[in-house]
């Protein structure tokens, strides 16, 4: 994970600049497989491998936070042993809240907690959780540290999809697939015990294939 994979043939011209560093946090626990395909100032490019999630239905709610400690306690209490196989299974990082535009009043949150590898093949099932397969994707990161809060979500998400995206990502071959990008993931990599060097990301994911946000 995090290795630069020069021979990707979206690989820009100019050369990468070092982005923040999760491979700390992932030496400990199980992370998303990924390569980083660019490293610009503010923002990296990753492609990420195929991987399995277990996912709440989407929750409607005023907060960022609210909803994803919400979503964190059904899906704790999963890892824990409460789904039909009555199996525990290994804390992996990171839970993801993806924000979706909503019909309603209030935005969609839907929070996701990455399977590890080895319950990937028969993930147990549990009620009110649904198994997502996601295809191999690309994404465009940016990282920020602290506590999430709906505040700073806010301003790192607009820091990525405006400025990071105007200055620095415009000229790429990716520009115009995140340009029609119209929500966003927040990643969280750490216990919400640990106080010091915390690392969260927004992540906008994109389909150059077909030219399309995810």
């Amino acid at each position: 994970m995090g290795a630069e994979k020069e021979s990707d043939p979206l690989l820009p011209k100019s050369p990468p600049t070092k982005c923040w560093d999760i491979t700390t946090t992932c030496s400990h626990i199980e992370c998303p497989g990924y390569q980083v395909i660019h490293a610009g100032d503010g923002f990296e490019i990753r492609s990420y491998n195929s991987s399995v999630w277990m996912s709440t239905a989407p929750i409607q709610d005023l907060s960022l936070v609210e909803a994803t400690r919400n979503g964190f306690l059904l899906l704790f209490d999963y890892i824990q042993g409460k789904n039909e196989y009555e199996k525990e299974i290994e804390m992996a990082g990171s839970v993801i809240t993806e924000i979706s535009p909503s019909d309603g009043p209030l935005p969609s949150f839907t929070v996701r907690f990455y399977v590890p590898k080895e319950n990937q093949k028969n993930t147990p099932p549990t009620v009110g959780l649904h198994i997502q397969r996601v295809k191999p994707t690309y994404v465009a990161i940016r990282q920020f540290g602290g506590f999430v809060s709906d505040f700073n979500v806010g301003e790192e998400a607009v820091g990525l999809k405006s400025a990071a995206l105007q200055v620095s990502i415009a000229d790429t071959v990716w520009s115009t697939a995140i340009e029609k990008n119209h929500g966003y993931v927040v990643a969280q990599y750490n216990s919400p015990f640990v106080f010091d060097n915390r690392v969260n990301e927004i992540w906008l994911l994109f389909d150059m294939e077909n030219g399309l946000a995810m």
